[in-house]
């Protein structure tokens, strides 16, 4: 994936302890998508998978990552879909095997509104060097570090 398919593209998680599992999901949306939307999990809705970083916290690590670039923008998600079933202007979402179902639902409030469906280009898990997917809740927990490393 060399060139830019798509005019704008979605992203979106809760990128707490900021992996190597994030950048290749992040990338991949920069590597298709002239403008991509990053979609960051609110305070409320992130907070669901336990202690995380707040939500701004998580914003400015993710603008400061990408400060090379000019062509995305970062935005609190306040549930499981963001914008992308209210913008129209979206042609592609990039997620990770454990959120395609989403984009799957996403596509469907899309078209039950008359919105064309996204492309939904999956991305594989970064693996740790146990060959288990490197996740933020191995991180926070201690087992493993953000590239993957094992700790313990």
């Amino acid at each position: 994936m060399n060139s830019k398919n798509y005019s704008k593209v979605a992203v979106g998680g809760t990128f707490d302890k900021f992996h190597d599992g994030h950048k290749k999901l992040l990338s991949t949306a920069f590597e298709i998508g002239d403008f991509v939307e990053i979609g960051v999990t609110s305070d409320d809705f992130g907070g669901l998978k336990g202690n995380i970083d707040s939500c701004e916290l998580r914003m400015k690590n993710l603008k400061y990552f990408f400060s090379d670039k000019s062509n995305f923008t970062v935005v609190p998600l306040e549930d499981p879909y963001g914008t992308t079933i209210y913008d129209g202007d979206f042609e592609a979402i990039v997620v990770s095997a454990e959120t395609e179902p989403t984009a799957v639902k996403i596509n469907e409030i899309r078209i039950s509104k008359g919105m064309k469906p996204l492309d939904i280009v999956v991305v594989s898990f970064v693996l740790a060097y146990d060959g288990n997917p490197i996740s933020s809740t191995r991180i926070r927990s201690g087992e493993i570090n953000n590239s993957g490393n094992l700790i313990r």
